[in-house]
């Protein structure tokens, strides 16, 4: 925000509603307080007189309403400003003495031919930065920036570009160039936050503080186009507003007035406006509900769902299987899963419609599809035909494949319903029922809002309360204020519940709409009222920003929107500094350095959490976890007491112990053993001060889709690229056909041949990869096959060189036991025997070729020496017990060499033949020509005619 709209902003503050004061620094969300920050006081109200600051802080004006302060000790500072009327309020500041001075700052710029972006990074120091760099605009370094980046660089210092979910790492290749780095990254969707690090190096005693920022493809609002008109909730509403869970710099804010989008949390901003005759001019006022998405915006107005995009402004209904009006409300998703697994072919759902009595979920492409009616959830839960059930709210849980549905019941409706949970599975098509039930007027609205945990968890609330229930619905109640007031509304002037703001980290924001804030935190039971903040006409939002930290948006009456950071943390510690609420434990250590993991067969996930706390508090850490009972845990506790704090460290270790070797429904058995399992761990105890609650993560057992395995040696890149075509002898194939057969190469698919003599052998080293790259050589048995049919070839062991101790299966005789399947599906993990038991199988002939490979049996294939040719083959992990995953890959082999030269002797018994038979065949002949010859001299062939003489 520039200074001029500082201005403006508290010059409109200033003349509406209460007074209030407030402070700020130049470290943007409060990043650095310290006693080297300025702290800048403002007041906003006529009464002040002048501002009461402890003696060891400096104040630069007593006596005016906006001044600074500088605090030359750290510690709990109390300040407040002195009025002619009654007391204003005083905050208790905690200023620290981190020696973290300075600041990254970056700007990105994005390359789409090569789906690249490249940070320029500089280092920043908020007390002599210049206005565009505190404001988050500047496009290069100041002159101070320059200077301060060079001297780190000379230092040692390179800033490194650290992934939160892959866990990759990205650092500068070149030089640094006017006082400012330049890291290239790839674009993405499942990797976008990100973390700035650098050395561990100083200047002037200072560090620099890592930051954080969220960076995915770049985003694009939708263009205001010339004449369209403004789209709005009724007039005197309060504002209302949706974000990309994911995403949380993509906002649309729906006001009284306009309607805002932003893609980086409102530092710019378009308006949303409808075209001409689209709708009424009472209809463009009726706003709803709004959710942003994928696939555009969405606006609830009357009953009926229009959607806004880059297309147009359209109205949903029957043509894409929803209703065309009745609609009763539109949720989304409020917690980011970039990674999860789901066994269902479908994709998860991205918002839910409903009405009074069925429930729709959107999809990707805008494709709706009804999930249920309530006449069917009656007989799902086996309710009473006669009874009244309808559909109160739909709200996603933190769960990434749960829906829950809140159904409101009665059978004589004229004074009061139950209230109660079901909750819907989008993988295993189930509906759980839950053990949360309420009592309510017959009239009275709930707003639900799962939080971020393991266990089911949320909070409810209606105009005045907030109730809570924790721990899988089993720690319920209403939160109580200290003064032991369950309703807000009466230590608010009566003001009524306007947004209820949870994050990541467990704190519960409660803001009425006269702008008072209370506070509290999950699975505890009690809230506290934070200092004012705004006056009580603003209308105002809380919301959160790419970096994590919170920051109040206000419009204005004038059409624009402001933003101002909230400094959250100093706020909740100033209050609670007056309650002496302390947190039970000192420290709440984990190494859990993802939020989700993958276990395959065989795998296992060892994962270590430290508590320190004081003595005799017998405080302990909760592993909990939610969904199918699919994981077996070991734990180990050690335990260390000193000077007065005890240590407790838990080692827990999930795994799986199946065995799916020789199991008939193997694939059946697979899909029951496999599923996403939600863990959280967290102390026994918390309160409102403790900094994180929980850590909260996921565990995927089954097949990761990142997971392939190649043979080694082998690439797309070390030969000719070209397809080409050649002849496989008939002889030479396993189906003996009647003609050759006629192979097309395809270079794409299989890859470079591996050229071999056919005197060498070949054992292939199958190696496993993710989408991080190698991961290891594979161990476990696996079978190769020529791919159109060849089987001229075989294999060096035999099954008696390899321990069998009856018949080893071989592709003769599982081809023969399943001649209903093509030759990719006759053997696999799932009908795999091994032969080293006498309990299994008949002895048979074990001087057969051993066709099972793995890296320690030194089995090798080898080629015929008679010919060369041309092998592609398809490799297949054979081991049950290795992956969920099918895991197979390609290679090919040319053979070539020299036909070998026949035996001397065998050439020698070749001509010898071949000459007795000329011979034999010569005398023969000679003897027939001797016949013919004397018969000609003896008889002869033509007697000789007589004359007769002529009387």
């Amino acid at each position: 925000m520039s200074a001029r709209e500082v201005a403006v902003l508290l010059s409109w503050l200033s003349c509406c509603g209460s007074a209030v004061w407030r402070y700020s620094s130049n470290s943007p969300n409060y990043r650095i307080f310290s006693t080297r920050s300025t702290i800048k006081l403002e007041y906003e109200g006529t009464l002040f007189t002048e501002w009461s600051v402890p003696e060891i802080c400096f104040v630069l004006n007593k006596s005016s309403p906006k001044t600074e302060l500088r605090c030359s000790s750290p510690g709990v500072h109390a300040i407040k400003p002195i009025v002619t009327g009654p007391d204003e309020e005083e905050r208790n500041l905690f200023v620290d003495s981190s020696h973290t001075c300075f600041l990254w700052y970056y700007r990105v710029r994005h390359f789409f031919n090569n789906l690249t972006q490249v940070i320029s990074v500089w280092v920043y120091d908020p007390e002599n930065a210049d206005p565009d760099e505190l404001l988050g605009s500047a496009e290069e370094p100041s002159i101070n920036s320059i200077v301060l980046s060079t001297q780190m660089a000379t230092l040692g210092q390179k800033p490194v570009i650290h992934t939160i979910l892959k866990r990759k790492a990205y650092l500068s290749n070149e030089k640094m160039k006017k006082g400012t780095w330049h890291i290239m990254v790839p674009m993405t969707r499942d990797d976008a936050l990100k973390e700035i690090r650098g050395n561990q190096v100083t200047f002037q005693d200072c560090f620099i503080a890592d930051f954080l920022i969220l960076l995915t493809f770049p985003l694009l609002t939708i263009p205001e186009i010339p004449g369209s008109l403004p789209i709005s909730s009724p007039r005197g509403s309060q504002l209302m507003v949706s974000w990309d869970a994911c995403v949380v710099a993509s906002v649309v804010l729906v006001a009284d007035m306009e309607t805002f989008q932003t893609n980086d949390s409102f530092r710019t901003w378009t308006r949303i406006r409808v075209p001409p005759g689209s709708l009424s001019d009472a209809e463009r006022q009726s706003v709803a509900d709004v959710i942003v998405s994928r696939d555009g915006i969405f606006f609830l107005i009357n009953g009926v769902l229009y959607q806004k995009s880059f297309r147009g402004f359209v109205k949903l209904g029957r043509i894409l299987n929803l209703p065309d009006g009745g609609i009763t409300g539109i949720s989304s998703r409020k917690w980011c899963w970039v990674k999860y697994l789901s066994k269902a072919k479908e994709r998860r759902s991205n918002f839910a419609v409903w009405t009074e009595n069925e429930i729709y979920l959107e999809y990707i492409l805008l494709k709706f599809a009804r999930l249920v009616t309530t006449t069917e959830l009656k007989n799902i839960l086996n309710l009473s035909v006669t009874a009244t059930l309808t559909i109160h709210s739909v709200e996603y849980t933190g769960h990434p494949l749960e829906i829950a549905v809140f159904l409101s019941y009665c059978t004589i409706c004229t004074v009061t319903k139950k209230i109660f949970l079901v909750i819907y599975n989008e993988d295993t098509k189930q509906w759980v029922s839950q053990d949360l039930t309420l009592d309510a007027p017959i009239d009275s609205v709930f707003i639900p809002h799962f939080i971020f945990s393991a266990l089911p968890g949320l909070i409810l609330w209606n105009k005045h309360s907030i109730y809570y229930c924790y721990h899988n619905f089993t720690f319920t109640g209403i939160l109580q204020t200290p003064a032991g007031h369950g309703n807000l509304s009466m230590l608010s002037n009566g003001s009524i519940i306007h947004e209820v703001f949870v994050d990541y980290y467990g704190n519960i924001l409660v803001k009425m709409e006269n702008n008072v804030i209370f506070y509290s935190k999950i699975n505890t039971r009690d809230a506290v009222k934070l200092h004012l903040w705004t006056n009580n006409t603003t209308r105002a939002l809380i919301l959160l920003s790419t970096s994590g930290y919170t920051y109040f948006l206000y419009a204005l009456d004038n059409g624009t929107i402001q933003i101002q950071d909230y400094p959250l943390s100093l706020e909740t510690r100033s209050i609670t500094f007056k309650t002496k609420d302390k947190c039970p434990y000192l420290a709440f250590h984990n190494n859990v350095a993802r939020v989700f993991y993958f276990l395959d067969k065989g795998e296992t996930l060892t994962l270590w959490t430290q508590i320190i706390y004081p003595e005799n508090t017998g405080l302990y850490v909760v592993v909990e976890s939610y969904g199918p009972k699919i994981l077996e845990e070991s734990h180990d506790i050690s335990f260390e007491a000193a000077f007065g704090h005890c240590t407790k460290t838990l080692t827990v270790t999930f795994y799986q112990n199946v065995d799916y070797e020789g199991i008939y429904d193997y694939f059946e058995m697979q899909h029951n053993n496999t599923g996403l399992v939600m863990v959280q761990l967290r102390p026994s105890e918390y309160s409102k001060t403790c900094p994180i609650a929980q850590k909260v993560f996921q565990i995927a057992v089954g097949c990761d889709d990142k997971k392939f395995i190649a043979v080694k040696g082998f690439s797309k890149k070390e030969c000719h690229h070209h397809d080409f075509s050649y002849v496989i002898e008939k002889s030479y194939l396993r189906h003996q056909p009647s003609k050759n057969l006629k192979v097309r190469y395809i270079w794409k698919k299989y890859g470079c041949p591996l050229r071999l003599d056919f005197t060498e052998k070949f054992q292939p080293v199958v190696q496993l990869f993710d989408d991080n790259g190698y991961v290891k050589d594979v161990g476990a048995n696996f079978i190769v096959w020529e791919i159109h049919g060849r089987d001229d070839y075989s294999f060096n062991n035999t099954m008696a060189q390899s321990g069998c101790l009856h018949e080893a299966q071989t592709w003769k005789s599982m081809i023969e036991l399943n001649k209903h399947l093509p030759l990719e599906e006759v053997w696999g993990p799932e009908n795999y025997i091994h032969c080293f038991s006498y309990a299994m199988g008949k002895p048979g002939d074990l001087n057969q070729p051993y066709e099972i490979i793995n890296s320690s049996n030194g089995n090798h294939i080898f080629w015929p020496l008679g010919h060369s040719g041309m092998y592609v083959f398809r490799v297949k992990i054979l081991d049950p017990n290795y992956s969920f995953c099918n895991l197979t890959a390609m290679f090919a082999i040319e053979t070539f060499g020299l036909i070998p030269s026949p035996s001397v002797y065998l050439v020698a018994s070749f001509l010898f033949v071949l000459m007795l038979l000329f011979f034999t065949i010569l005398v023969l002949s000679y003897f027939r020509y001797v016949r013919i010859y004397r018969q000609y001299i003896y008889k002869p062939p033509h007697k000789p005619q007589r004359k007769h003489k002529k009387n």
